[in-house]
């Protein structure tokens, strides 16, 4: 939790928010928002762009399914939306990791149009070699030898920075890559502008924790963090 008082003098800082069930603390782009609609049913709102009173749950997929049925959940968001007339469909949990897994499609088919990454091997192993490639992904069923190779590249052309970088491994296979980006037979593909792999390893860090709560935005351990599995808090929280 982020002490404001260990701040340097002039120090701006990102609002945080607090998760109903836990009150980890995170900014808006770690938590994840709950909207409360007009009919009265909470959903989930991964973008933090809908009207109205928000609540926000730091953690992962089995924790809100655990709360959910137990009534913890329906309980901690009565007092966040203060009222009653509160409902929570019992596959909240699948509709939210569904909402963020299409949040990272939706990032990736707009870098695409935006022309910050290229498709195709040979394409993706010239500008890796040239150290123009700041992301590197294989589809789920990529195989191993061209993984292998395109890694290799990304290594040759980081040599100056002596790292030892290699693809991320995308939960889906290539026929979803296909359509998220509008090309045919995308089995791997490359960001080669900086700013928008961080973009979409966001995204993807977003998805991945909430479904396994041990690996966080950086890929590690968020066990005393948000998305983590403590013990659920029975406080109030009125954070939107």
């Amino acid at each position: 939790m982020r002490n404001p008082r260990n701040d340097p003098p002039g120090a701006l800082t990102k609002p945080e928010r607090t998760c109903v069930l836990t009150r980890v603390q995170g900014g808006r782009d770690e938590l994840v928002r709950l909207a409360l609609g007009p009919d009265g049913e909470v959903g989930p709102d991964v973008r933090a762009r809908a009207p109205g009173r928000g609540a926000w749950i730091g953690v992962g997929r089995a924790a809100l399914d655990e709360a959910n049925a137990k009534g913890k959940l329906k309980a901690a968001l009565q007092r966040a939306f203060k009222q009653q007339a509160v409902e929570i469909p019992a596959d909240l949990g699948a509709r939210t990791e569904a909402a963020l897994r299409q949040a990272v499609l939706d990032r990736l088919g707009m870098e695409a149009r935006a022309g910050n990454l290229v498709t195709g091997a040979e394409r993706i192993e010239a500008a890796a070699r040239a150290g123009k490639v700041s992301l590197l992904i294989h589809a789920a069923d990529a195989g191993d030898d061209g993984s292998r190779r395109l890694d290799q590249a990304l290594r040759v052309g980081d040599c100056a920075g002596g790292g030892e970088p290699a693809g991320v491994h995308f939960p889906e296979g290539r026929t979803i890559l296909s359509v998220a980006l509008g090309r045919e037979n995308v089995v791997h593909l490359a960001l080669i502008d900086a700013a928008a792999a961080a973009r979409v390893l966001h995204a993807l860090a977003r998805w991945r924790a909430f479904t396994d709560p041990i690996c966080g935005p950086d890929g590690v351990s968020t066990a005393s963090g948000p998305n983590s599995t403590n013990e659920l808090s029975t406080e109030e929280d009125v954070k939107d």
